[in-house]
């Protein structure tokens, strides 16, 4: 497999630092609101990259913070009358609503800031110990301009930040690039003891020592959204590594923006929504559809239409997924000969491309192509021809390319056997054009309790109220 490094700005190839086991660490969300759509593409894509590696045979662990103390959460619980705690565990529990509802995994380790103070501290003491931090007032700050590497990963130039960042105006720092590891105590505000008193850790350094305490010092991925490039994943490189002396990430994956309606989402403009949001007017897995439908470092466009067209394709799969379903309950028990072979050879073909699509970084789109050859393939099977082995061997070599996607979640209507038969009939009765016999069957199966569709994708069967 071959993954964009944007570390070294190319695609490399995949070597694990252990040999079948893979350590990977995504940000996660700051839980002070329901988390929006832009932060929902790194949580579906990067869910992906762990379903892969795990389909490919991985070991995989796979770490996703909560950030449950910063500025923003603080303002809210104060705003509600409660406690950062209380609005942190809300959020949280909301968090886990809306990515099972977007078909996320939960992470190996779900760690909490809050609750590795002692590890946050004991980083930031070696930095302050190898000369690379300093205290000032109860704050202590990361000397920027005695880490050598810093900017390899923006692949900026410090006195090219310096001009152009967005830096905290601080008259207590010794240079405007260096930044807060701790920040000291506020009136009303949550703290913690440290050495240099009571205080709160800065952004930055929470990670690092969430990610070092579950993945060791040196780990395989580092993924998130291409805004926490700079400064947030660059000042993790340079605690980290300055902590340490040892490389911190191997293989750092960004993924690209999301605009709304071809504009950049922000709450000015109205545009921004949260998943929350999206879920009363679209179906989230229509969504998920959406977010893989385009290469994961590829800025994408969220629009009406396209979650239209992404729901439309999801229609197709779940629509061959039914027809094999169909044709399982009527299948006989034979060898596959004929055109069943051809259809066996070509799900064949459809997961090797599937697989040389994920494997070139992460693929999706190309990915999806491939299911779909295999989803047009599908619907030449028929009843009469179809054999138990061929038609489950299909459907295997199928879901086990949208279980990877995480796609097809919804279970099939227990349709009863004489209506499967009506259906599979009224198939057939279609094919001769045989309306006459077709609609007779239509009214069986709605007088039976269940609706009926005719798709692009083929007959779609629902009991009433579903």
């Amino acid at each position: 497999m071959q993954i964009y490094n944007s570390l070294t700005r190319k695609k490399e190839d995949f070597v694990p630092i252990t040999p079948g086991k893979v350590r990977m660490y995504t940000c996660g969300p700051t839980v002070y609101n329901f988390f929006h759509i832009g932060n929902a593409r790194p949580f579906i894509i990067f869910d992906v990259l762990r379903r892969y590696f795990e389909f490919r045979g991985y070991e995989v662990t796979f770490v996703q913070n909560f950030t449950d103390i910063d500025d923003r959460m603080i303002t809210r619980a104060n705003e509600e009358g409660i406690t950062v705690s209380q609005l942190a565990d809300r959020f949280i529990a909301e968090y886990f609503t809306d990515a099972k509802a977007l078909g996320i995994r939960p992470a190996t380790v779900h760690p909490r800031a809050t609750e590795h103070i002692p590890q946050i501290t004991k980083l930031i003491q070696k930095l302050v110990d190898n000369g690379l931090a300093y205290c000032v007032n109860g704050d202590v700050y990361y000397r920027v301009r005695s880490f050598p590497r810093y900017g390899c990963l923006c692949g900026q130039k410090l006195d090219d930040l310096e001009s152009g960042a967005r830096v905290d105006v601080d008259e207590s720092k010794e240079d405007p690039l260096d930044f807060a590891l701790w920040k000291a105590q506020k009136p009303g505000e949550p703290a913690w003891d440290s050495p240099w008193g009571k205080g709160r850790p800065g952004w930055h350094i929470e990670c690092s020592a969430m990610s070092m305490a579950y993945l060791g010092e040196t780990f395989d991925i580092h993924a998130g959204g291409k805004d926490l490039l700079f400064p947030h994943h660059e000042n993790e490189i340079a605690q980290s590594e300055g902590a340490t002396g040892k490389p911190y990430v191997h293989y750092w994956m960004h993924n690209g923006f999301i605009n709304i309606d071809n504009e950049k989402m922000s709450k000015s403009k109205g545009n921004f929504f949260t998943v929350r949001d999206i879920a009363k007017e679209y179906d989230l897995e229509a969504v998920r559809m959406f977010m893989l439908s385009a290469q994961y470092r590829s800025p994408v466009n969220f629009s009406r239409d396209l979650i239209a067209q992404a729901k439309s394709s999801l229609e197709r799969l779940y629509g061959a997924r039914d027809h094999l379903d169909f044709l399982e309950s009527g299948a006989i028990d034979r060898s596959p000969d004929g055109e069943e072979r051809v259809v066996m050879d070509a799900a064949d073909r459809s997961l090797a491309k599937f697989i040389d699509a994920m494997d070139d970084d992460l693929n999706t789109a190309d990915a999806l192509a491939a299911l779909f050859e295999l989803a047009r393939e599908v619907f030449r099977l028929t009843q009469v021809a179809a054999s138990l082995e061929a038609v489950q061997y299909i459907k295997a070599q199928m879901l086990r390319m949208t279980g990877v996607l995480g796609l097809l979640v919804k279970q099939a209507d227990d349709l009863t056997n004489e209506v499967r038969a009506w259906v599979a009939e009224r198939e057939q009765a279609r094919a001769e054009k045989n309306w006459k016999r077709s609609d007779e069957l239509r009214d069986q199966i709605k007088a039976a309790g269940y609706t009926l569709e005719d798709t692009p994708a083929g007959q779609k069967v629902h009991m009433l109220g579903r």
